[in-house]
């Protein structure tokens, strides 16, 4: 009872939302792309890429800004260079984006070494990380002064994407043609919405987010560039956006998810739990997830097959 207190306790909320930001910046990467029936798998490659970006023009410049901007331009250029190849030359996008996660892995482990001339991790005192935020009147507030108080600017940040996201997608005429063009392009295009351009929107703004995703992994929740450190984030923010359905909101209680069990699994290891039973819980929880979200899927499939089929036998009989 005395260690369950100890590891469910107040601070659990915030760490499961600290761990559950970089997850939720990734799902939000994938989800604008899912709208429009793009599957980002390379969310992964571009979060990485956007790390290492982050990190070094924040340290060769001198300010986080800098780098948080170059960071999302490089996610931008790569989506982009992702979009070219699936939207104008018809590749697979599913092996474009394993493509890009493979290139992101091995330049930025060649940068490292010739940039910094250092492997496996790069920090240092002088690295300009993004700031935290402080609220004197949460000083005193007995629960909310522990839990908002001193969080990172872009752990703040995230909270306002969502909700901007979800206001876009469904409360905006570019939100509803982005959602046309991914459920029925054939009628977006007779309606006059330029289809392609749209898409190329989607993963441009997709790119912004994925580069801002590796900067906030890089210099907010770490203040370090460790070679592969998006560690599958890239991949479980997927998950989560399919268990959400795209839904930006509905998709970040999915990322909270992972991020709950990454938490727990750190305290369960302080308590003598074995590490392998640890690592392997945020990949559990993505199995999981991931099943859920076919079951429902095709629970909502079967339900729209049998409302349709007596109308289809009524036509059949007139026929």
């Amino acid at each position: 009872m005395g260690n369950s207190g100890k590891i469910f306790n107040l601070s659990l909320i915030y760490a499961t939302f600290r761990a559950s930001a970089p997850i939720i910046y990734a799902a939000l990467c994938a989800a604008i792309t899912q709208q429009a029936n793009i599957l980002n798998i390379g969310t992964e490659g571009i979060m990485l890429v956007g790390a290492f970006t982050a990190v070094t023009v924040s340290f060769f410049t001198g300010t986080w800004i800098l780098g948080v901007f170059a960071a999302m331009l490089s996610g931008a250029l790569i989506s982009l260079v992702m979009a070219v190849g699936h939207i104008k030359y018809h590749s697979e996008i599913c092996a474009i984006g394993m493509g890009v996660n493979l290139f992101a892995i091995a330049i930025s482990k060649f940068l490292l070494q010739a940039i910094f001339k250092t492997s496996g991790s790069f920090s240092d005192p002088g690295l300009s990380v993004i700031p935290r935020l402080h609220f004197s009147f949460l000083e005193h507030v007995p629960i909310l002064g522990d839990l908002w108080n001193d969080c990172c600017l872009t752990e703040w940040l995230v909270l306002f994407l969502v909700l901007f996201l979800e206001f876009l997608f469904y409360k905006t005429v570019w939100g509803l043609r982005l959602r046309a063009v991914g459920k029925f392009p054939d009628a977006a295009r007779t309606a006059g919405i330029p289809v392609d351009t749209v898409r190329y929107q989607a993963m441009l703004i997709s790119g912004l987010i994925g580069g801002l995703a590796g900067a906030h992994l890089s210099l907010g929740y770490s203040s370090q560039f460790v070679e592969n450190m998006t560690n599958n984030r890239g991949f479980m923010g997927v998950a989560a956006m399919y268990f959400g359905g795209a839904n930006p909101i509905l998709t970040s209680v999915g990322c909270l998810l992972f991020g709950f069990s990454d938490s727990v699994g750190a305290r369960l290891q302080a308590y003598g739990f074995p590490a392998q039973f640890v690592l392997m819980m945020p990949y559990l929880v993505t199995i999981l997830i991931l099943s859920l979200s076919l079951i429902v899927k095709g629970k909502t499939i079967r339900r729209r097959e049998s409302a349709l089929l007596p109308a289809m036998r009524a036509d059949a009989g007139k026929a």
